[in-house]
């Protein structure tokens, strides 16, 4: 791949800076902040994020807080965001920089790639947004935005494409700007080289530098691998419920969910009889099958079909956590994909 213009930067930097969108992570260059939104933001709408970010942040104003935050709470306060394992890595990374760094930052992009759960992308973020570093942040939004600019045929699905992606991008590297290079690159694919559908070509700064652009091939653009087709896993879920509390359990430490709570299930569909004699065995003593209905939960890689049975019980056994609403809102945080039941 040939060299970037440099005339990219500049107008990117100058557009940036005239126009971009208000977000409570562009307040300060603070890095516990920058990290915190580029996690959050990982697989999330921008729009999704503004409420939990302030949320996390009124509870964990620091990093030595959420180093020391009970693993329950985290969780909920992480509740419906989703991949979960990225708050498990963020309270690995804040106890790592408390105990071994004395509570500072890392400053070099090696040093920040080591912190659980950080990426190249997320270190270039924080290098190139909180100290000035010629750091690309190389993600889907960027991938798209120079594949179209130069055209570029090759799969950016492969690892090899996205490094010679970042290091293209580093030669242009503005000083003094860094961070705000980075920023336009990733505001530019938000807002305007968009996705699945035509991107907004009248509006971009760099549209006289695009050779999609000039060639009218924009939606070719960028070329990725043919995904391969998700899992279809089948569940039977249980809405247990005994006066006000609700029966929820912990997930295996390992695997999709990994220590979360979740809705009492078992694999496969049951029918009524069959999971009303199964609670029987689970000692919970079922008075009244209330409802039956059914959902699918998509993840990356897996499609759950839920079958959900809400059941009224005489008892609370089954060796479950009966938690009431208050414990619910404390610190039981269920997965989306049992908590759309539980709300029900």
């Amino acid at each position: 791949m040939e060299r970037l213009p440099e005339q990219l930067a500049e107008n990117l930097v100058a557009w940036f800076r005239a126009d971009h969108r208000d977000l409570p992570w562009r307040q300060d260059k603070e890095p516990y902040h920058v990290w915190l939104s580029e996690i959050m933001l990982q697989q999330t709408r921008a729009e999704a994020v503004k409420g939990y970010y302030a949320r996390f942040l009124r509870e964990l104003p620091t990093i030595e807080a959420l180093a020391r935050c009970e693993p329950d709470r985290l969780q909920k306060l992480w509740e419906g965001l989703g991949y979960y394992s990225r708050v498990r890595n963020l309270q690995k990374a804040a106890q790592m920089i408390v105990s071994r760094l004395g509570g500072e930052f890392p400053r070099t992009v090696d040093e920040i790639r080591k912190l659980p759960g950080v990426g190249a992308y997320t270190a270039g973020a924080i290098a190139s947004i909180c100290f000035e570093l010629p750091a690309p942040a190389v993600d889907g939004n960027v991938l798209r935005v120079v594949s179209r600019v130069m055209a570029d045929g090759a799969c950016v699905s492969k690892q090899a494409v996205k490094d010679e992606y970042g290091a293209r991008l580093a030669e242009i590297y503005p000083a003094g700007a860094c961070g705000d290079f980075t920023q336009s690159l990733m505001e530019l694919g938000a807002t305007v080289c968009l996705p699945n559908g035509e991107p907004r070509c009248e509006a971009c700064p760099v549209a006289g530098l695009c050779r999609a652009r000039s060639e009218g091939t924009q939606r070719r653009y960028p070329v990725k691998e043919a995904k391969k087709p998700r899992r279809v896993e089948k569940l039977t879920v249980f809405r247990l419920v005994c006066g006000e509390r609700c029966a929820v359990r912990k997930r295996a430490d390992a695997g999709l969910l990994a220590g979360l709570w979740e809705l009492p299930n078992v694999p496969g569909f049951l029918e009524a009889p069959e999971a009303l004699e199964l609670l029987e065995t689970w000692g919970v003593q079922p008075r009244e099958l209330v409802r039956m209905h059914e959902k699918t939960h998509i993840f990356t890689h897996v499609e759950w079909q839920m079958r959900c049975f809400t059941v009224l019980c005489q008892s609370e056994g089954g060796g479950f956590l009966w938690a009431d609403p208050a414990r619910f809102a404390r610190d039981v945080a269920l997965p989306t994909a049992f908590r759309r039941f539980w709300e029900q």
